[in-house]
């Protein structure tokens, strides 16, 4: 029944706002992109491996083509305003700033956590640059290590999550 690749059927966290929320309007976005974070036995022993980095800017480019076709405008942040971040998604309000000041409207970007080869834990955060308020966020548990896993994933969090509109009873 549960092929590989295949999203589990349930969502970690929906959405910041309540079910009500009218979807982002499009506009200008700094693109943090997707920070990966290996906690795998096989991490620790193998380290980092060239098909997840891959995988990682592949999702990150799915991730930008989406936005961009949704009418986003994504540019990313400068290196060296980042280089004392180590992860965009807990900067204690740095990605905020640093979108603020290039004259973002939002800021996005993402996790990974690869718990082992066949479990990982993805999600996406779309905050207000202004106020560093997160807007919309929300995270799924995938299984695989591919690249459709991951495309399924994200398309998932990007269709019912960040997007959702409000539902007509």
């Amino acid at each position: 029944m549960m092929r590989h690749g295949l999203i589990l059927a349930f969502v970690l966290g929906l959405t910041a706002l309540p079910a009500a929320a009218q979807a982002p309007e499009p506009g200008r976005a700094t693109w943090f992109g997707l920070h990966f974070i290996d906690t795998s036995t096989e991490g620790q022993i193998n380290g980092i491996r060239a098909d997840e980095t891959a995988r990682i800017a592949a999702t990150e480019a799915f991730i930008a083509e989406d936005l961009a076709a949704r009418g986003f405008v994504l540019t990313a942040p400068p290196p060296e305003a980042v280089a004392r971040i180590r992860n965009p998604v807990h900067s204690n309000g740095a990605d905020a700033r640093i979108a603020r000041k290039m004259g973002s409207d939002y800021v996005i970007a993402g996790e990974v956590q690869k718990v082992s080869n066949l479990i990982q834990s993805i999600n996406l955060h779309l905050r207000d640059a202004e106020t560093g308020r997160t807007l919309r966020a929300g995270s799924v548990e995938i299984r695989g290590n591919t690249d459709e896993a991951f495309r399924r994933g994200y398309g998932y969090l990007l269709r019912n999550v960040i997007f959702r509109e409000e539902r007509k009873e």
